[in-house]
């Protein structure tokens, strides 16, 4: 069996239940869009994809329509959404276990980085984190692929053999 010395962790559905304030936000940039969608369980969905690709694909948005559907939303979850997010019961007692273990570990998310950061922050386990990787405001590094060689680099050359990621969706792999 592998002994990986660093782990990488997806935020969304992995660490934390974003359904809330991620469903909510997604209602939210849509209404202002004039799409009218009433049941927050259609919005699943948005759970773990780039927004980009969510809009564009679940709602069949053009290009500037899912630049206005994604300000919409950051606007709306940068106010209420990112605290309509609960941690999942142990998540805290396993981070210090595994920091305890001498491991390093790394948030690894297509979320903003911004907002990945204020999460940890909000509950609390910020402090167990060596690297939080997350996509860029201007949209750029918001595909996995790109954000988990992000956070690989961050350690000069170690081997990938040395990593694993922790994920919840397809996305997340």
């Amino acid at each position: 069996m592998a002994i990986y010395s660093t782990i990488l962790f997806d935020l969304d559905g992995t660490l934390t239940d974003p359904k809330e304030g991620i469903t909510k936000s997604a209602q939210y940039a849509l209404s202002r869009l004039g799409i009218d969608e009433p049941d927050l369980e259609e919005l699943t969905s948005f759970i773990g994809p780039p927004l980009h690709v969510s809009f564009e694909q679940f709602y069949g948005l053009g290009p500037s329509e899912v630049e206005r559907a994604v300000m919409y939303y950051r606007q709306n979850y940068k106010e209420s959404g990112i605290y309509e997010n609960v941690i999942y019961d142990g998540i805290p007692e396993l981070l210090k276990f595994l920091k305890d273990k001498s491991k390093q570990l790394v948030i690894a998310t297509s979320k903003l980085t911004v907002f990945a950061e204020q999460i940890l922050v909000h509950f609390e386990i910020d402090q167990y984190f060596d690297h939080v990787v997350g996509s860029n405001l201007d949209g750029s590094r918001s595909n996995k692929a790109e954000i988990v060689e992000h956070a690989i680099r961050k350690f000069n050359g170690s081997p990938k053999s040395d990593f694993i990621m922790v994920g919840d969706r397809k996305h997340d792999f």
